[in-house]
Parts: structure tokens; C-alpha cells; sequence
């Protein structure tokens, strides 16, 4: 693409910010701006602080590429103020950003469009250290939080975890699910592939983030049956919270109870874009390079509709 020739030719590539993923989209932010700059957009790259709306009206981009993760960058919050500025961005608008953040919410719309998902309950902090709210194994984790921080497994057998106090005062208590762990990018409203995770153990920080902490096998080696349903449900969770752009659906798989045994874990709206991340391998398992990806993200680009 030379430069100009898209809708959007001058785009800022939002970066940083304030959450606990900031690292995290630092990284995405680099590599989505290299990957603009190769595709011939004039980008200038801003860490999003408090001072957002004042770096943006004096850069004045055609549009933004959203590259933050966590609270106030994946959560709805800086896709108002974009929104209220009237410029363009990428990714999911304001009402699918903030449901998909808030995973119990987004859990009652997945169960109204009749998508697989497991029990959980919001508790305080202070009532899951005083005794099991729900039978082990389960799994406690904050409900707006992304990229497995703050997780904890509580085995069969354990006590009642204590939990950090970096942790939300209100967290959620959700039924383990054994099994694999796999997920799906859908772009548009086009499934890429399914991914298959393999970790020595629990796909937590690390294994997302530090070379080597996982292995990718795409496309999955599953049954057609299974490799279908989470194709078509992927589909329909984005659509079932309206996102737009690009999602990826996590999913666990208990091989045991067949297709009874696939659950639905969550939809990210803004999925990671490092050298280890799973929706760019979908798209090049698709031939699609990573350029081509960021440049179809920003020409996609919009407000919320």
C-alpha cells in the first residue's frame, strides 16, 4: 500500500497506558506501528496517558489504531473518547468493548444466544478466602481483567486461596474446565483458523508472553465436528456482543464428552499483536502477512455504529 492511498494515512497507534497489560501493548503498540510503517502509513506512535485527548488533537491522525489492552484502553473508556473526538479507531466500539471486558456480563449474553459457557458467581475477596464458594476445581480471576492476570487454580483438596490484594475487591468464581485450550480470530465476521495451546501447565502470563512458555498448533488436530462448532461459535460470539474489526474466542475442550464438553471462555476485542500472538499466526496461516492484517484493521476502522 503506498502511502495515502488508504482512507486513513496519518494514523496514531495507541500504546501503554495505565492498566496491568501495559507492558503487554507496549509491545503490541511497536510491532502494529512497524507493521503500518512498512505498509506505508505516516504513524506516529503515543503511550496513552492522561494527556490523550491533548496529544491527539495536536497529531490530528486519520484515524487510531488501538493497540492498548486492559481496563480504560479494552474497556469501553478511551473508545468514548474517541468516539466524542469523532475519530475513527479500530477494533470493537464502545457497548461490545465494555461487555466482553466485564466477563459475567458477557457470559448472560453468550447464554442468550445460547453459546456454551460454565457456572461462576461474583463474590467479595473476603468470601473466597473464608471458605470454597464453589466446589474445586474452579477458577478465581477479576472480572475485567485480561491476559490471565490475577489467576488463580484452586485443586480438589486445597484450601480456600488468599488473595493478592493487588486483586479487585469483587472477583469471579468460575468452574474449572479440564481439558485442551484452544482459540479462534475471527476478522470481520471470517473465522481464521483454530489454534491449538500446548503448555506444560496453566496458560497463565508467562506462558502468553515469554518466548517458548507455549506452543501454537494450527490448525488444531480435532475432530471435524469440534473444529466446526468452535469455528461457528467464535462467529457467533462476536456477533452475539457486536464487535467489529477483530476478536479472538478462548475456548477449553474436555475430549472426554465430545462436543458437550467444548466451553466458551471469553471473547477478547483486542486481541494481542506480539511476536508470540495467536491472532496474527491464524492470519498468516491464511496468507494473510502481518502489514496486511494491521492495514485491513485500520481501513476497517470507524466509529461506533
Amino acid at each position: 500500500m503506498a502511502a495515502g492511498s488508504g482512507r486513513f494515512p496519518r494514523v496514531a497507534v495507541l500504546m501503554g497506558g495505565m492498566s496491568a497489560e501495559r507492558e503487554v501493548s507496549l509491545s503490541t503498540g511497536h510491532e502494529c506501528a512497524k507493521a503500518l510503517r512498512e505498509a506505508g502509513y505516516d504513524v506516529v506512535e503515543v503511550d496513552a496517558g492522561r494527556d490523550l485527548v491533548a496529544r491527539l488533537a495536536e497529531i490530528r491522525p486519520d484515524a487510531v489504531f488501538n493497540a492498548l489492552h486492559g481496563r480504560w484502553g479494552e474497556d469501553g473508556c478511551v473508545q468514548g473518547i474517541l468516539e466524542w473526538l469523532k475519530i475513527p479507531y479500530t477494533h470493537s466500539g464502545v457497548l461490545a468493548s465494555s461487555l466482553a471486558m466485564d466477563k459475567s456480563r458477557s457470559k448472560e449474553v453468550f447464554r442468550t444466544a445460547g453459546l456454551p459457557v460454565v457456572d461462576s458467581v461474583i463474590v467479595s475477596r473476603e468470601a473466597v478466602a473464608e471458605g470454597h464458594v464453589l466446589p474445586p476445581p474452579y477458577v478465581v480471576k477479576p472480572n475485567n481483567e485480561g491476559s490471565s492476570v490475577g489467576v488463580y487454580l484452586v485443586h480438589p483438596g486445597s484450601n480456600a486461596p488468599r488473595l493478592a490484594e493487588t486483586m479487585p475487591a469483587q472477583v469471579m468464581v468460575e468452574t474449572y474446565v479440564p481439558g485442551r485450550e484452544m482459540t479462534v480470530a475471527v476478522m470481520g465476521d471470517r473465522p481464521l483458523a483454530v489454534t491449538d495451546i500446548v503448555t506444560d501447565g496453566w496458560y497463565d502470563y508467562d506462558a502468553k508472553y515469554k518466548t517458548g512458555g507455549s506452543r501454537h498448533v494450527i490448525p488444531a488436530d480435532l475432530p471435524q465436528e469440534i473444529a466446526d462448532a468452535c469455528l461457528d461459535i467464535a462467529v457467533r460470539a462476536h456477533q452475539a456482543l457486536g464487535c467489529r474489526g477483530l476478536s479472538r474466542s478462548d475456548f477449553r475442550w474436555d475430549e472426554t464428552r465430545g462436543l458437550a464438553g467444548l466451553v466458551l471462555l471469553e471473547v477478547n476485542t483486542q486481541p494481542g499483536m506480539t511476536p508470540t500472538s495467536l491472532a496474527p499466526e491464524q492470519a498468516a496461516h491464511q496468507g494473510i502477512s502481518f502489514p496486511e492484517l494491521c492495514s485491513w484493521l485500520v481501513e476497517d476502522a470507524s466509529c461506533d455504529r
